[in-house]
């Protein structure tokens, strides 16, 4: 493809040079806009190709184009589709890439390349090859997510009893499991796949037969070019199908939300593999050491999820903004499909790479014990007991305890019925009720009954977590049928919309 810096600006070959344009752009215009067109190119090569088969094949079964006018277009076009877009004459002085395709359709057979833009603006081919690359990344970022999602559960399910001390602000709160600490991300992972799904459903939406805005007077057959497309449905009013973009926020959107939630772990990842906690390692193939400190080991794949996830509100940010201007209009678009797509990879390859970190992550089970194992997080639980055991209030038997973890803290000593009373009494006037010197303190303090305590749904108790992730499993499962299921129908559709037209160059 040629670029600004090696092609001069000429009206020779350009559009509208013998219309009313009647100079070529100028070289600033190539460079800022041209330029940033045909950079799509590559993205929308083969989406170009399938919109032009359709379109021809409908004007021939409408009528509206001769069997000698169909046979001469289809198989030049089929020849054209054979050079890779690395080949193909893609000219930066003609912009859009459906541009250099005319031009190189015409150079090959004349006048009958004229007949392709039959009822149809250039526009309307280009949303075509976009909404196809874009459904068939969706699927990609479905796939990716599914992935992410099953190997929270997998992992999840391994350390279902490995107790730790579940944090909220990174400071101990409460016995729990790190299955349970991983379960909690494989759930939310898996809330990323319906906005996918819905972000496909729009995506999957046919613009075919739209004539630009309004429609054409062809009549095309737009259930037709649809169903040759491999597209779910058509567009209900041409103009919003062929200029809206509220859906590529919702796409930009949920690729980032998928992304967020990796990065909400890998937040939490480095700190825990930090010198300071020392709770994980993340695999050696995942890290980076430094040039000049020989002892350190960087957990670089964490670092590039969180900047990807960064990256990732900006570009939705972006998306957003172009909304933000009269409708039907190419500001809309214009760095819509490079930002859109792009946002799609990059959310994939980071999901990915997300993945790869879980999988392979190491587990240091006895710091994780040890953080367990400080009686600062059985706090609630003694609170819990004064309650239903010693008949206190809650806000009574919290002030109690609170005041006995600051004084153990203080004093390096362990809590004990005897400083729990201390407290009860500074604080209250009263000693504690008899009942209450029955607490059984060693069993609450013991972070493996504590757990084993969690009885509720959705709780830490290991026996919970692996029902949570059983019932997981068909959730992400059908989620991940239906992606299949649409990918098969786009990719079988368009291999016979390849036959057919084919078969008519043939004949």
């Amino acid at each position: 493809m040629s670029t600004p810096s090696d092609q001069p600006a000429t009206p020779e070959g350009y559009l509208g040079a013998d219309g009313r344009i009647s100079a070529g752009p100028a070289p600033e215009l190539v460079a800022a806009g041209y330029a940033l067109e045909l950079a799509d190119a590559p993205m929308l090569h083969d989406g170009l190709l399938v919109a032009d088969l359709a379109h021809v094949i409908a004007l021939h079964e409408a009528g509206l184009v001769s069997d000698d006018v169909a046979r001469e277009l289809l198989g030049e076009l089929l020849t054209m589709g054979a050079v890779s877009v690395d080949d193909f004459p893609y000219d930066v002085v003609l912009g859009d890439a459906y541009n250099s395709r005319e031009k190189e359709l015409t150079r090959r057979i004349g006048d009958t390349a004229g007949w392709v833009h039959l009822g149809r603006t250039r526009r309307e081919a280009g949303r075509i090859a976009f909404r196809l690359a874009v459904r068939d990344l969706l699927v990609d970022l479905a796939d990716a997510v599914a992935d992410f999602s099953d190997a929270l559960g997998d992992r999840a399910i391994e350390l279902a009893d490995t107790v730790w001390a579940d944090t909220t602000y990174l400071q101990l709160a409460q016995p729990s499991t790190f299955g349970h600490y991983l379960a909690s991300f494989a759930e939310e992972s898996a809330r990323h796949l319906p906005r996918i799904r819905a972000a496909h459903e729009w995506i999957d939406i046919s613009p075919a037969g739209s004539g630009g805005v309004a429609g054409t007077r062809m009549h095309l057959d737009r259930a037709r070019l649809a169903e040759l497309l491999g597209f779910a449905a058509v567009g209900r009013n041409t103009r919003d199908t062929m200029w809206t973009i509220d859906g590529l926020i919702e796409i930009t959107a949920a690729a980032t939300q998928s992304v967020i939630t990796a990065d909400r772990l890998a937040e939490d990842l480095q700190i825990f593999a930090s010198a300071g906690f020392g709770l994980v390692t993340v695999d050696a193939s995942l890290c980076r050491a430094s040039v000049l400190m020989p002892q350190k080991r960087n957990p670089y794949a964490l670092s590039v999820i969180r900047a990807g996830a960064s990256t990732m509100i900006g570009r939705l940010a972006g998306i957003a903004a172009t909304a933000r201007t009269p409708s039907a209009s190419t500001d809309n678009w214009l760095h819509s499909y490079g930002e859109v797509t792009a946002s799609l990879t990059l959310a994939t390859r980071l999901v990915r790479l997300a993945t790869v970190v879980v999988r392979t992550l190491q587990i240091n089970a006895e710091a994780m014990a040890r953080s367990a194992h400080d009686q600062q997080t059985a706090s609630t639980d003694i609170a819990d007991e004064l309650v239903l055991v010693a008949g206190l209030d809650y806000r009574t038997a919290y002030r109690i305890v609170g005041h006995t973890v600051a004084e153990s803290l203080r004093t390096a000593q362990p809590i004990r019925i005897n400083t729990l009373e201390a407290s009860c009494v500074e604080l209250t006037g009263s000693s504690l009720p008899d009942a209450a010197r029955t607490l059984d303190l060693a069993a609450i303090l013991d972070p493996v009954t504590l757990v084993s305590s969690r009885t509720e749904p959705g709780g830490c108790g290991p026996d919970l977590v692996r029902d949570e992730i059983a019932s997981l499993r068909p959730i992400v499962a059908a989620q991940r049928e239906w992606f299949t299921d649409r990918s098969t129908h786009g990719n079988g559709a368009l291999t016979q919309l390849r036959e057919r037209a084919a078969n008519l160059a043939a004949n």
